[in-house]
């Protein structure tokens, strides 16, 4: 954290999402494109949900996270929390609003003592995994309950009160009741009325996907995030399309902490062949924001292990 508020608005830090960790699919076609790996690793702990473990899911996020810290770089977590068994249409689906007949509003006001207790289940089972990480010493910029006022998640469809609820109990349970303390919270609500407060906030991080090659610093949404709270909060794009033009970046004044882009269509062209697709970045505008000066890679990181506190 201390190194994130240390280069805050001097450099803004490479990010990607890859299942399959520092030597899958997205990050080998960006080794590939610019001759760099992205300074920072996004994870996924989906395969984690009880619900989706029961029914054969296997994961190597954990493996991934640790490796990557040990290689040298930061790791970021989201879940796509898939929603307890009994409330699901569609098990694949089960974190979309349309696939599962979950009440989070009924659940956070007492009414629905079951579902209460399996979601205290489920952040049990995420907990076991933020567990192992504490114990290799990993740093998690972690990021749940994303994309909330969105409502096409299910733990956003019933309104910022619930959803509020939700996440400051996942705050308490995570580092009272389980003693971790190697989150940094990164806040993903993506609208005033959700913020938390503070206390269980360390970054907000906004996800946009503009549309195909568009490279704009996304200024306005920047603005918009850093009048969240009164106090200062990093602001970074925690998910991304396009990758954003360092120019303009510096030009805006929209000097994201870090971007980090989504996987699959948005890097490669297709889950077997390791060549990257156009459609979202061209290959000339991903080698400038990782040839820049402004763009921090994997292999400009510090020794994040020994980083000086003061």
């Amino acid at each position: 954290m201390r190194y994130l508020a240390d280069t805050y608005g001097k450099n803004v830090l490479s990010g990607q999402y890859c299942d399959q960790g520092q030597f899958g699919k997205e990050m080998a076609v960006i080794k590939k494109a610019t001759g760099k790996y992205p300074a920072v690793l996004g994870l996924d702990f989906i395969e984690y949900s009880p619900s989706r473990a029961a029914n054969g899911s296997e994961s190597h996020a954990t493996e991934h996270a640790i490796q990557f810290w040990e290689n040298g770089g930061i790791v970021t977590f989201c879940w796509h929390w898939n929603a307890p068994e009994k409330y699901l249409k569609d098990i694949w689906k089960g974190f979309n609003t349309d696939s599962v007949d979950i009440d989070l509003a009924k659940i956070m006001k007492g009414e629905d003592e079951e579902g209460y207790n399996l979601l205290m289940e489920d952040i049990d089972a995420i907990a076991a995994q933020l567990l192992v990480l504490q114990e290799a010493k990993v740093p998690v910029l972690w990021r749940p309950l994303h994309e909330a006022s969105g409502g096409w998640f299910w733990w956003g469809a019933s309104g910022p009160e619930a959803y509020k609820k939700l996440y400051i109990l996942l705050y308490d349970k995570l580092t009272n009741e389980y003693g971790l303390n190697n989150l940094i919270w990164v806040w993903n609500g993506q609208d005033k009325e959700w913020y938390p407060g503070d206390a269980y906030v360390d970054i907000i991080g906004e996800d946009i996907y503009p549309g195909e090659q568009v490279y704009g610093s996304q200024v306005n949404k920047y603005l918009e995030a850093v009048q969240y709270t009164p106090n200062t909060k990093m602001t970074v794009l925690s998910e991304n399309s396009c990758v954003p033009d360092p120019e303009l970046l510096v030009r805006d004044g929209a000097m994201w902490g870090f971007f980090c882009t989504w996987g699959g269509e948005f890097v490669a062209k297709d889950a077997s062949i390791y060549a990257l697709s156009e459609q979202y970045t061209e290959k000339a505008m991903l080698k400038k924001a990782y040839d820049s000066e402004l763009v921090i890679t994997l292999d400009e990181l510090p020794d994040l292990k020994t980083y000086p506190l003061n």
